[in-house]
């Protein structure tokens, strides 16, 4: 305790104003490469076990995954210059992922996405935050289709009581194959099956661009576990590389699907690509088994920083394995009864994934590493760009909910 103490007193001295808001308009001043030097001479942060590679398939897992099957769809809602989104909203979720971490460098005691929040903008910062990630993982990891619902939360169930990313990468890895396998299957559907590539498409479909948009831009929203995968490194250095594999690979494979499906259904391709799929072929059937691999892949991953949280709050009380084992199974039981009891839960989740996702990955990294570095009192290049980008995530989270009340109305 008393070590401790003088490591607190030793930050205070050192670094004032990562600590003090009545100091904070001097520390905005300072460059964000200033507070990360000060911080790293400062102390040395608890890093965790696991390695680069590990961490990258933990990437990958949470960039890629059920969105693979809907970007055919979201391509020909917009035809082919909408292509040109998927690769914008790729290079902006991958700088606002590089600010995420330019955050946390900055402070060796941020170690989640709610502690961004707290350092930007105080309690209210961290609440707002907190609220955001957590429904927005809460609701992706709830969904599915109600027939799989329970046989896949039978089997996710072993999968969420570890609590150690370097071997959850090795599920990881799963959901990463399963998505090579399912971009395979479709291109050896079209090549070998008799569907071919002979559609051509529309160049440009104005009206379908707001559907396009909100697509894209799900396939990308995974920056609230980022914080998560970046303390979990043993080398917090690579998690820049970590990024930019993960960006690059998952971007490959989602325009690579989406151009496959378009040109192999048109406008005719489902919201899902293996709806289209003919079913008599044993290339369709395996796309459309592998799908099932994503969810259970991906689950224990996004549903991390929640059950952190949780367990966050309740340190004092119950710091027990077995605390921490009830908190993952009821976790596990709440989503399986939301996916069954709501109606409409595949607009539901779009609804509130085009405002809280997009929230989530876009705007508030944007918002909070402005607030962080002190670059918003200081017009340049920098500042002018992370506001576009703010302007950016706000433009599209008005589409994606205006988008998703129109369908739930016209399911109603």
């Amino acid at each position: 305790m008393e070590g401790e103490k003088q490591q607190q007193q030793y930050y205070s001295l050192t670094i004032p104003l990562l600590f003090s808001d009545e100091k904070e308009t001097k520390a905005e001043e300072q460059p964000i490469a200033a507070l990360t030097n000060t911080a790293t001479t400062a102390t040395t942060t608890t890093t965790g076990t696991s390695s680069f590679f590990n961490t990258c398939f933990n990437g990958l897992n949470a960039l890629s995954g059920v969105g693979i099957l809907s970007v055919p769809y979201a391509l020909a809602s917009g035809g082919w210059l909408s292509l040109l989104l998927l690769f914008t909203i790729a290079i902006s979720t991958f700088y606002t992922g590089l600010l995420i971490k330019k955050c946390m460098d900055a402070d060796p005691t941020i170690r989640s996405y709610p502690d961004i929040g707290d350092r930007a903008f105080g309690k209210k910062g961290r609440i707002i935050v907190s609220v955001v990630m957590n429904v927005e993982l809460y609701l992706v990891a709830t969904g599915g289709k109600k027939s799989f619902v329970v046989i896949v939360a039978a089997i996710i169930l072993p999968t969420i009581w570890l609590n150690n990313l370097s071997i959850l990468s090795y599920i990881s890895a799963s959901g990463v194959l399963a998505s090579v396998i399912i971009v395979g299957s479709i291109l050896w559907v079209g090549a070998f099956d008799g569907v071919g590539f002979q559609e051509k498409g529309k160049l440009v479909n104005w009206s379908g661009i707001p559907s396009a948009i909100s697509l894209y831009a799900f396939c990308y929203c995974a920056h609230p576990v980022f914080p998560t995968l970046y303390t979990s490194m043993r080398n917090q250095h690579q998690f820049s590389k970590v990024l930019l594999l993960c960006f690059v690979f998952c971007t490959i494979t989602y325009s690579s699907m989406a151009v496959v499906g378009y040109l192999m259904f048109g406008s005719n391709v489902e919201s899902q690509i293996t709806l289209n799929l003919p079913t008599d072929k044993i290339s369709s059937r395996v796309a459309i088994c592998t799908t099932l691999v994503n969810p259970i892949a991906k689950y224990a991953l996004m549903v991390t920083p929640i059950v952190d949280t949780i367990e966050a709050r309740f340190l004092t009380f119950y710091n027990t394995r077995k605390f921490s084992i009830l908190i993952r199974t009821v976790l596990v039981i709440s989503t399986v009864l939301v996916a069954l009891a709501l109606p409409f839960f595949g607009y539901l989740m779009s609804l509130v994934g085009a405002f809280l996702s997009v929230t989530a990955s876009i705007t508030l990294p944007c918002l909070c590493y402005l607030k962080i570095s002190g670059a918003y009192r200081r017009l340049g290049f920098e500042s002018v760009f992370i506001g576009f980008i703010v302007f950016v995530g706000i433009l599209v989270a008005v589409i994606g909910t205006y988008t998703s009340l129109v369908d739930i109305s016209r399911q109603l």
